[in-house]
């Protein structure tokens, strides 16, 4: 027996943004408090988000301080600014850390506490008021799924949240906020929203509804990430990776993701590597350590993200798949850590902690080949260059 869940309503499609009043009407919500990030606001891209629900005469506040790698002092601030108003639901508009933080806010507003106390495996399934999420990147999924990732600032420690809590009731799915988005950024989300699709497809949770949506995304994340990178402007492929970020987005909300998020989020809370780029910097070396454990589901893998050909046996289609991420890391200029600026000495010093904060986040029990403490560390060595 499987459990799917996913947003009640889902608006997808160029444009869409400019119906997020209509979009909260049909909810019955006209009361919002918008998270978002200081560049949202200083862009003007929030307005995108507010000019409709002003001429609809939704009043509204913004909630701006949002930081990358959310932090539980953020969330406590956000908090803080939703109580003081009279709000019926939240929107989270921006990439994964304004939706992360607007998820932890709706969660904490509801239990109290401190945020760490929802961490898995505890089931963070309170939320005070409903959720609306509208991303302007393809590549977290947050949109559609059931988790959030916030930093405990005290432990330097990413805490997977997962529960109903986190899911949004809504998505509106817009490819077109994405086309001002930098090639960096375009890069590191678009290779996190493939790492989704992969680790949900590979995982020891998969599932045959699970599957379909990673497919799917693999289909069209594959052939139109360098597209996006090289192309900024070039709107099929925008519009293609979008509906892929949250494809695969439901992909690892309804199955799980694996090994490479579990050593990831310790990059990110220790030397605040932003989390799509800490994936791409440990997903080739991850792939090749697992690949023996899965390798038809690799191989398949490969076959949907269009490096090997339908007939090539698994063996072959499981090499290409390992040259394809090496390759694709290359083109898309992702570095190690090392030439990122990490010093080799603190990496060193801390394998053990992040191996320790990997395992204990529960993702690498869901990887086909389950390390230990010491394989972490290799592949953490590995990676480093």
């Amino acid at each position: 027996m499987q459990t799917i869940v996913s947003p009640r309503h889902m608006l997808i499609g160029g444009g869409s943004v400019a119906r997020t009043a209509e979009t909260l009407a049909a909810l019955g919500l006209s009361r919002p408090f918008v998270v978002t990030d200081p560049w949202m606001v200083s862009s003007a891209t929030i307005n995108r988000c507010l000019d409709p629900l002003t001429r609809a005469g939704l009043a509204h506040r913004v909630f701006s301080d949002t930081v990358p790698d959310p932090t539980d002092t953020v969330v406590e601030a956000g908090v803080a600014a939703f109580k003081a108003g009279d709000h019926d639901c939240i929107i989270g508009f921006g990439g994964g850390s304004p939706m992360d933080t607007a998820k932890a806010i709706a969660i904490l507003a509801a239990t109290g506490g401190h945020i760490s106390a929802q961490k898995v495996p505890h089931a963070a399934d309170r939320a005070a008021v409903p959720l609306i999420c509208i991303p302007t990147t393809a590549g977290t999924g947050s949109e559609a799924t059931r988790f959030t990732v916030i930093t405990d600032s005290a432990r330097d420690e990413k805490m997977l949240i997962a529960g109903l809590g986190a899911l949004p009731l809504a998505a509106i799915v817009d490819y077109e906020l994405t086309l001002t988005v930098p090639p960096r950024t375009t890069a590191d989300t678009g290779i996190d929203s493939f790492t989704h699709a992969l680790e949900a497809y590979v995982s020891k949770r998969a599932n045959p509804v699970a599957d379909m949506f990673a497919e799917r995304a693999m289909r069209l994340i594959g052939p139109n990430l360098r597209a996006v990178y090289h192309q900024p402007d070039n709107r099929a492929a925008r519009e293609a990776m979008m509906l892929g970020a949250t494809l695969a987005g439901l992909a690892f909300s309804n199955s799980s993701v694996a090994l490479v998020h579990g050593m990831s989020r310790p990059i990110g809370a220790h030397f605040h590597v932003p989390h799509g780029l800490s994936n791409a910097m440990l997903l080739p070396a991850v792939t090749r350590y697992s690949l023996g454990a899965a390798l038809p589901r690799y191989a398949e893998a490969a076959r949907c993200m269009g490096c090997a050909a339908p007939g090539d046996a698994d063996q072959v289609a499981g090499a290409k798949l390992l040259d394809e991420l090496s390759a694709l890391n290359a083109e898309l200029k992702v570095p190690t850590p090392a030439a990122y600026g990490i010093d080799a000495d603190r990496w060193n010093g801390l394998l053990p902690t992040m191996a320790a904060q990997a395992l204990a986040s529960g993702s690498p029990n869901n990887n086909p080949a389950v390390p230990d403490a010491d394989a972490i560390m290799a592949l953490y060595r590995e990676c480093f260059g």
